[in-house]
């Protein structure tokens, strides 16, 4: 097996040898990083290469992949002057996530586990069940008794074995991290594991490609744990280092105002979570999270870029769903929420992308 790169702990430095199946730091319990610096190809170096995210060899942690279903390299289309949006809810599982389940569906096949295992408010799930369908592993997805119907149906396809868990996304990832210490076991979490990240911030190198070696001046970004942005500000500090961008975009980050545990410590000037976020009903069950690990990664994140937090009503999210049908674009509840944001000129003049991360057929209209 190729060497892996070690992982290390970005609160207490902790280091973690890459190959093990330890996935979270031992001292602390937290997510963990990944020692991996790449140097992102030139834009003319690209012509040519496979149409996948895998385009982007150098900057992935594992090479030579076996079980891609041609994810990556989604659509950008214009939505209004100055604001386009990526359509990655056109992956193979019709969401985004499948950017970074094959990182770790790949990263699973070299580490040879009894089983993996992963928890999921349905997307994450669905696209970790379905690459591990491809890679032949066997595959155990928890998700919250109220999941929508459709991505447990989604799920049990792929022949993943399903645990609903009685509680809401919080207690569905206790009961995933208690059984995640058992022997053989992978946990393919997409908050814990780094190699997450390094999948999803394709979306970012997609879109310098896209625009031809250029970033907007606005990354706007759902957050609920924070994989998408945080892979966002990864690409861009790859790319602005190996000097194919000379300035960084700002990130944006959305939360639903039902449940915004990251804008609320961000409107105090916090460094990381205040208090207890109760958990509230909302259109946007993918972002619906009280307490995200990556919290403090998240908020300076966003500072260090110049960005700021915004959030959305249940009603804005709503007419923002029925608005992108009405362009022809069919996205899931939670993944208009970055369009019911800016739709409305909170951006000004600045260009942006938003992404439309998941296919409206996995929940349905949002319905007053």
């Amino acid at each position: 097996m190729t060497s892996l790169p070690d992982c290390f702990c970005p609160v207490d430095g902790t280091r973690v040898p890459g190959g093990s199946l330890a996935w979270c730091c031992p001292v602390c319990r937290g997510p963990l990083d990944l020692d991996f610096a790449p140097t992102p190809a030139p834009l003319k170096s690209l012509t040519g290469r496979v149409n996948s995210l895998w385009r982007y060899a150098e900057c992935l942690p594992l090479a030579a992949p076996s079980v891609s279903l041609g994810e990556g390299r989604t659509p950008l289309v214009p939505l209004r002057d100055g604001i386009s949006a990526k359509l990655d809810f056109l992956m193979p599982t019709l969401s985004f996530k499948d950017r970074g389940a094959v990182l770790l569906a790949e990263l699973a096949l070299r580490l040879e586990p009894r089983r993996v295992l992963a928890d999921s408010s349905g997307n994450a799930g669905t696209a970790i069940a379905a690459y591990c369908a491809r890679a032949s592993l066997p595959c155990t997805v928890y998700v919250p008794e109220d999941t929508s119907p459709k991505k447990l149906e989604q799920i049990e396809a792929h022949g993943a074995r399903l645990r609903v868990v009685e509680g809401d996304r919080e207690a569905t990832a206790r009961a995933a991290r208690e059984d995640a210490d058992e022997p053989g076991t992978f946990y393919a979490s997409h908050v814990f594991n780094p190699y997450f990240l390094h999948g999803t911030k394709t979306y970012v190198h997609e879109l310098w490609e896209d625009l031809g070696g250029r970033l907007p001046d606005v990354i706007v970004v759902p957050v609920g744990n924070g994989t998408l942005l945080l892979g966002a500000a990864l690409a861009v500090a790859e790319l602005y280092t190996a000097g194919l961008v000379d300035r960084r975009p700002a990130l944006y980050a959305v939360q639903s105002a039902a449940v915004a545990p990251l804008a609320h410590a961000w409107s105090k000037g916090a460094d990381d979570l205040i208090g207890v976020t109760p958990m509230a009903p909302t259109f946007a069950e993918g972002i619906a999270i009280p307490a995200p690990p990556r919290a403090r990664q998240i908020l300076r994140a966003v500072r260090d870029s110049g960005g700021t937090f915004l959030t959305v009503t249940e009603d804005q999210i709503r007419h923002a769903q029925a608005d992108l049908a009405s362009r022809g674009l069919y996205v899931e509840s939670t993944g208009v929420a970055c369009w019911a944001a800016v739709r409305e000129g909170a951006l000004g003049e600045r260009s942006a992308v938003v992404p439309l991360c998941g296919a409206g057929l996995k929940t349905g209209l949002a319905r007053a």
